[in-house]
């Protein structure tokens, strides 16, 4: 199922909801993140930059869509993880993941990759994400958002995304 193939240079997804920036600062930090849509190495892609800063208990910025409009959620259950198509600066990233059961905004399922320089199609099987600070495992029958993030350490960030999706 797919996501999103990044061509809407309005950031709104193939699922009709739009693409936002979030950083930090929405909790006192001071991180800040740019995304934007372009063509980069010949694909319309996704990009996410900025200086992740640790700073005032600081630490993340991500590219986050809502899996459906007004809070709704969508059954991924039929799918085996999430499919990205992504480049980057060498850097480690994440995928998180997060359901009507995440009462808090620190709150999600997450999954990590590395994006290269080169494009690469990565698999994350929803087996692979972990729970952060909830007990709860990960239903996939009720996905309210998905996130492109950069966090827990001091860094740039820049990452890249032409291509996201469930996969079987």
């Amino acid at each position: 199922m797919l996501i999103d193939d990044l061509t809407n240079e309005g950031l709104v997804s193939k699922l009709g909801t739009r693409w936002h920036g979030v950083s930090d600062q929405v909790m006192g930090g001071i991180s800040e993140a740019t995304v934007s849509h372009g063509v980069i190495g010949g694909r319309p892609s996704l990009r996410m930059t900025g200086d992740v800063r640790l700073e005032n208990d600081g630490g993340f910025i991500q590219a986050a869509l809502d899996l459906a409009p007004s809070g709704e959620t969508i059954d991924a259950s039929t799918f085996t993880g999430v499919r990205i198509v992504v480049r980057g600066n060498g850097e480690k990233y994440s995928i998180h993941l997060r359901t009507p059961d995440n009462f808090r905004p620190w709150q999600s399922y997450r999954a990590h990759f590395t994006a290269g320089s080169d494009w690469e199609t990565i698999d994350l099987p929803f087996a692979t994400f972990v729970p952060y600070r909830l007990e709860t495992p990960l239903n996939t029958t009720r996905l309210r958002r998905i996130g492109l993030v950069a966090i827990g350490r001091a860094f740039y960030a820049d990452l890249v995304v032409s291509e996201l999706g469930f996969y079987r």
